[in-house]
């Protein structure tokens, strides 16, 4: 039986397979689209995302026979704890159809982790509850969307044989778009009782990392604040994020809304990108920019994700909070016809969050695909 060896990420060569391996290891899978190779380092480079000056990392490879056939990383927040959440957490796991190559990944993570005091772990996180989390565990060859983390059928249950078990599941929303969505008039924004006081606007996005990335850091991190695995989202994150907006993000997508004159809540949503790059191949240079940046001007996308949402706090749970929330789905999917839109993917939703589940599935959301946190505590 081959040796599987645990190679510790160091160093460019190693950190560009890391990022890559997925694609590597899934082409061709059903549901499986390969994410550009430099969006990747952009996510997990020290120097290129904030978010690690509140961790410390370990990202780790694992090889069998010369060949690479796996990847986990493990990280631990250095002064915050996540809402009921460990700060010791897994992520990026990836690996071909072997239980012994999983439980040697896992293992070094997991050892990695009680050298710093872990006593349980939860993950997947990659790298952050604010990046992308969870493990698919249902709807494998559903449509892939940018930043949502995909996985074949075989690595939940191998994750399962090694003691993990579920903390809270992730639900995302598929809404068709019909063509009399852009027809319609705005039931919500047009009734009498918020005719007045409800206002949306778009995002400006000459203002977005002068003024407007401070508004959504204080509107998300108040909207989010207390739900399970909270930890709040930097200025530096958001501005980070804000880079990346300016480039793929059509003016069109960015809504605040205004209630009394006061904002109060922000919704942000993306193109699916995976339609322009899929025949990339990962691979970006030295030919593909500008096929890229003809395509993002020419192409007529069919779906886009809502990435970012944040209501303040003190109105969820209220009529005042699910009319805002109603105005801004139903404005985004006119929005989303109007661009040539025909499905819009809401997620990710905390299983129990039903507040916000209710009013998605009232406009005609189905649940589209589940990304699973799991837990795993150490005796």
């Amino acid at each position: 039986m081959a040796r599987i060896e645990i190679l510790p990420v160091a160093g460019l060569s190693r950190f560009t397979t890391f990022c890559k391996l997925p694609r590597l290891l899934y082409k061709g899978a059903a549901g499986f689209a390969p994410p550009l190779d430099i969006e990747r380092w952009t996510l997990f480079a020290h120097i290129l995302n904030p978010h690690y000056k509140l961790v410390e990392d370990q990202k780790f490879l694992a090889r069998r026979d010369g060949e690479w056939v796996g990847r986990v990383s493990a990280h631990v927040y250095r002064d915050i704890a996540p809402v009921d959440a460990s700060p010791a957490q897994f992520g990026a796991l990836d690996a071909v159809d072997d239980l012994e190559v999983v439980r040697a990944l896992i293992e070094a993570a997991e050892e990695w982790l009680k050298a710093k005091g872990a006593t349980r772990v939860n993950g997947p996180f990659s790298p952050t509850i604010n990046g992308e989390c969870g493990m698919l565990v249902e709807g494998f060859t559903a449509t892939p969307m940018i930043y949502m983390p995909w996985h074949p059928p075989y690595l939940s249950r191998h994750l399962e044989t090694l003691g993990y078990r579920k903390a809270k599941d992730l639900i995302s929303y598929r809404y068709e778009i019909a063509e009399q969505d852009l027809a319609e008039k705005p039931r919500i924004s047009n009734r009498k009782e918020w005719r007045d006081r409800l206002k949306l606007r778009p995002l400006d996005m000459a203002t977005l990392k002068s003024g407007e990335t401070a508004l959504m850091e204080d509107l998300f991190n108040d909207g989010w604040s207390g739900n399970w695995g909270f930890v709040p989202f930097t200025k530096a994150e958001f501005d980070s994020t804000a880079d990346a907006l300016k480039l793929v993000m059509p003016p069109e997508f960015g809504i605040v809304v205004e209630l009394d004159g006061k904002p109060q809540s922000f919704v942000i949503a993306l193109p699916n990108l995976f339609e322009i790059v899929s025949d990339f191949d990962g691979r970006i240079f030295p030919f593909g920019l500008p096929k890229l940046i003809s395509r993002m001007r020419n192409h007529k996308f069919n779906a886009a994700r809502i990435v970012l949402l944040g209501t303040r706090k003190a109105l969820q749970n209220s009529a005042t909070g699910g009319a805002i929330l109603l105005a801004m789905i139903e404005e985004m999917r006119r929005r989303g016809a109007s661009a040539s839109i025909k499905q819009l993917e809401a997620g990710w939703v905390l299983e129990d969050n039903f507040a916000m589940r209710k009013p998605i599935e009232m406009f005609g959301g189905k649940v589209d695909k589940v990304h699973r946190i799991y837990e795993k505590r150490f005796s």
